[in-house]
């Protein structure tokens, strides 16, 4: 396999994924088109065939196969020409380097573009090695040049200085940065339900895959209809995955001009989990989550076959509503474009994408869902689907529903999910913005400079002289387009619009009272169904106040989230540190047997083990008694589980009471 320069950005990275997942391929031949910005870590051996003379140029070739969460010792071979005047003085860099590795470690590889010999880049020193290199004095300068350039307390002053020169945050911006990551995290959609939908859905699209160690798989086959399409997540954009299905969470873009990562016909590891890409022993995995066009092609061609069904809807029960008063769950589609258009497709770029849930109640009243609340809800049983004809009488559903659905979210949820990207990508634009017109800036000047130097030797007579200075001006020209492409580009990709929101489907919710009601379970004494409605909404705001004026009391700053529907009920901030703790609340009477937890508040625990409690509190009249749990779930709940009942004082017994 091999890459260089004449190859497209697509073929390159092709090359790349064939070199790092196809186990056929052992050697990557190529040239400085790979010294830079791709991940070639599954090697861990590197020849240098042809050194740069440009230092900045070996730091780079060799960042690679030497970065983070590489697991094998790397090993780097410089061949150098013999008995030649640059190979003399690239063996005196070479050694010099080496020792002050073992000394300062990988890190003298950060600084290595930015060493100075005598105030001049390596290039100008290798030059005068090869004019008057025979010269003993000249050569003995050379060596003592280098060896000054590579001091140990001049690498550090860089180091530190480099570390001073990085961009830094203020303290409340990093303290938000960690409560939206903390948040992501608590929310994300488990490998679990990835693994299952993508082996099941590969599959069946003609796919071929073995289990090779736990939870790693190898894909012998990838069907060609996989291969040759474009993921409707790329469609207008080529960075990182605009949504996460299944759970509504976004994820920016990050760059526009990044090539989308090619399928291949063969994967040699895939896994679902981060921590399993690297085994000791093992080949290195690729980690199929939200956002890898494998996975995003598998779901749209899945949802191709499949829409009729998710447009027509379905009708679930919510185990957890003791009420008798149905809802309709809608799943709505919002998308946010620049002004950018994409070749293959006439349309402006779509940068964000978010799956959005809301519901609509008896009363007509909309509300947000939160961010997976069909987690919680079952099918009907088939004795549960004899009853449905019963509800064809309810006038509300009538309406034009979904017309309510998008309206709301027209109002309600796209102009937040606007603010949120435009905020994001103007701060991101800026940078960009800024960092392109200083380096772009920078070259014009250097080559309007040459062109001078070389125009004034033309008028002295110089040989060759006019076609230096037009080659000078000519480059400095190009540059000078680039920058007011770039420029253009930039500013595109800062006009923002949102696109109108799309209903992909619904859900009427039938409260399990209801069902009860239907099915005669339910007692005909609505006065006492009306008291224990009541009585559990009392109990349940005992449970959270006592949980609130706990957290109060431990120092936290708690916030009730519980209409959020987010697998948590409070959501308690730590001060000074943006660190959060994520707590669900239950609330039960003195004497209670059981309780009961969704399935999405489980995978919530499990996503934050460290970070999550399960806050059982025992009410007796108006006394309440709170019982911390710490990582009260130790596994998933069966696929098609919605929710687990757990022995109370099991539960009680591992809690502590928090004050």
């Amino acid at each position: 396999m091999n890459i260089h320069g004449g190859m497209g950005r697509e073929e390159r990275r092709k090359a790349q994924e064939a070199f790092t997942q196809d186990k056929r391929v052992q050697v990557l031949v190529a040239t400085d088109a790979a010294g830079e910005g791709i991940n070639l870590q599954r090697a861990h051996l590197m020849v240098n065939y042809d050194l740069p003379w440009n230092p900045n140029r070996l730091e780079q070739r060799f960042g690679r196969i030497h970065r983070i969460g590489q697991t094998e010792v790397c090993h780097l071979w410089n061949l150098v020409a013999v008995q030649t005047r640059e190979g003399e003085v690239f063996h005196t860099l070479l050694k010099k380097l080496e020792e002050e590795r073992e000394a300062l470690g990988g890190r003298v590889f950060d600084v290595l573009g930015d060493v100075l010999y005598d105030n001049r880049p390596l290039r100008e020193l290798i030059l005068e090695a090869i004019r008057y290199g025979d010269r003993p004095d000249v050569r003995e300068r050379l060596f003592r040049v280098v060896d000054q350039a590579l001091d140990r307390e001049h690498l550090q002053a860089l180091l530190e200085q480099r570390a001073l020169a990085r961009e830094v945050m203020d303290v409340v911006r990093v303290r938000q940065v960690r409560e939206d990551m903390e948040r992501a995290t608590a929310r994300r959609l488990q490998p679990h339900f990835i693994a299952a939908f993508f082996l099941e859905a590969l599959k069946r699209l003609g796919g071929d895959y073995f289990q090779r160690e736990p939870r790693r798989y190898e894909i012998k086959h990838v069907p060609p209809e996989i291969r040759k399409r474009i993921p409707r997540s790329d469609v207008g954009r080529t960075g990182a995955p605009s949504s996460s299905p299944g759970r509504g969470c976004p994820v920016p873009t990050i760059h526009e001009q990044v090539t989308r990562t090619p399928i291949l016909k063969r994967y040699e590891r895939v896994v679902f989990e981060k921590e399993l890409i690297n085994v000791a022993g093992k080949p290195p995995a690729t980690l199929i989550c939200p956002g890898h066009p494998l996975l995003d092609v598998t779901i749209d061609l899945i949802l191709e076959q499949h829409r009729d069904l998710l447009k027509q809807g379905t009708m679930l029960v919510d185990p957890n509503d003791s009420s008798e008063e149905v809802r309709l769950l809608f799943y709505l589609e919002h998308s946010i474009q620049n002004a950018t258009i994409d070749n293959s497709t006439g349309k402006r770029r779509v940068i964000s994408r978010q799956m959005q849930f809301v519901e609509l109640d008896g009363h007509e009243t909309m509300h947000a869902a939160g961010y997976a609340p069909f987690l919680d809800y079952r099918p009907l049983t088939e004795e549960e689907q004899t009853l449905v004809p019963q509800l064809s009488g309810i006038p509300w559903l009538k309406s034009d529903l979904e017309e309510q659905a998008r309206t709301y979210a027209i109002t309600e949820l796209v102009p937040r999910h606007f603010e949120e990207v435009k905020q994001r990508r103007e701060e991101q634009i800026t940078k960009t913005l800024t960092a392109v017109q200083a380096r772009l800036t920078s070259e014009i000047s250097y080559w309007d400079n040459r062109a001078a130097i070389f125009q004034s030797q033309e008028a002295m007579g110089k040989a060759n002289a006019r076609q230096n200075w037009q080659k000078a001006r000519e480059r400095a020209d190009e540059l000078y387009a680039r920058l007011e492409r770039r420029t253009r580009e930039l500013e595109q990709e800062r006009q923002l619009s949102p696109l109108p929101p799309i209903v992909v489907g619904g859900v009427l919710v039938i409260p399990s009272g209801l069902i009860a009601k239907l099915s005669g379970q339910a007692q005909n004494n609505e006065e006492t169904a009306e008291q224990f409605a009541r009585e559990t909404a009392r109990i349940e705001h005992l449970a959270m106040e006592a949980v609130m004026q706990a957290e109060r009391q431990l120092g936290y700053i708690p916030r009730d989230v519980s209409a959020l529907k987010c697998g948590y009920d409070i959501e308690s901030k730590m001060p000074g540190t943006g660190k959060l703790r994520f707590i669900e609340v239950k609330g039960r009477v003195k004497d209670s047997t059981t309780v009961i937890v969704t399935k999405n508040e489980v995978l919530t625990a499990l996503n934050k083990p460290d970070d999550f409690f399960l806050a059982i509190v025992l009410v007796d009249g108006e006394t309440t008694t709170p019982y911390y749990i710490s990582k009260p779930f130790q596994r998933e709940p069966d696929f098609d589980a919605t929710s687990v009942i757990y022995n109370l004082d099991k539960l009680i017994n591992k809690g502590v009471i928090p004050v």
